[in-house]
This record gives C-alpha cells, structure tokens and sequence, in this order.
C-alpha cells in the first residue's frame, strides 16, 4: 500500500513562494494556474519564470493555461508572466472568465501535469495548502478548472497588435 501524499500547509508568503516553485520544478510539460488577479509577487522572480519558459519550450503537448479575471490589469502592471505569455502566445495560453459566477471566484490555484497542486482559499492571502503530488485531491480543482477555461474567452488585450 503507498503512503498518502504529504500535504503541505501554508501560512506565509515564504512558505507560497517556495512551494509555488517546488511544484513549477516538478512539471513536466503542463501547467494550469487560476489566478483572479496577478500579484506582482507570483509567476514573477527569475526562478519561476525560469521554470515556466522550460515547461513551456519541453516540447511536444508543453502548454501552460492561465485563467486571469483581467488580464488587462496584468498588462498594465508590466508583470512578466504576461511578458513571458506575449513572447510566447501559441504555449502560455490566456483566457479570462465572462460568466459572473466564474468572476465572483475568490479562490486562486496551480496544478502540474505531475499531479501536484497549490490552492489558496482567498488568492490575496498566503494561507491554504498543496502537494507535491496528490492527484485525488488535484482532480476537483483540475475539473472545475477546465469548465471555466471553456466558458472563457481568450484574453485578446495581451495579444500582439499585427500592423
């Protein structure tokens, strides 16, 4: 029988930020993150972008999702995730939530292709929990994620304007 997965509770920004980049070192070609607004602390240090411009070029079926409810917010605030996804628009793909219900969602999450996950309850406070691998308790987050990815648009303001 296998041990059940380590689940890892965090309670500060250092403890996010550590775990945010243990799970991005951990993926393999996949990555969906669900970030209502893009904080200027997350997806922006050398070392996760690092990782997520790896993920993104590893290759065939590489893909990373992001799920922002206005982007255009990211855009004016220079963040490099949306840098990164400008650079890259066929790999780091976009899309804002437009159904209310989707908007009204205060919670913020990653998930790998490795089966980990990070979820935070209240995306503005660093407090909830993840694994490095726990694909059951992944699989809800995961599925409600996909649902809102396909009831959302594409985030058409990060586009490059073709002149």
């Amino acid at each position: 029988m296998n041990p059940a997965p380590a689940t890892l509770a965090i309670d500060n920004g250092e403890a996010l930020a550590e775990l945010r980049l243990a799970l991005l070192r951990g993926a393999r070609r996949r990555v969906a993150i669900y970030q209502p607004a893009l904080p200027t602390d997350a997806y922006n240090h050398a070392a996760e972008l690092d990782e997520l411009r790896r993920i993104a070029t590893s290759g065939r079926g590489a893909e990373i999702r992001l799920l922002l409810h206005d982007a255009a917010a990211a855009l004016r605030d220079s963040h490099r995730l949306v840098a990164l996804a400008q650079r890259l628009p066929s790999l780091v793909l976009v899309r804002e939530p437009i159904e209310e219900s989707d908007l009204s969602y205060a919670s913020a999450y990653l998930l790998t292709d490795s089966g980990g996950y990070l979820f935070l309850p209240e995306a503005a406070r660093p407090r909830g929990r993840g694994a490095l691998e726990d694909r059951a308790s992944q699989a809800p987050l995961q599925q409600y994620f996909q649902e809102v990815w396909e009831r959302s648009a594409r985030a058409s303001v990060l586009q490059p304007l073709d002149l």
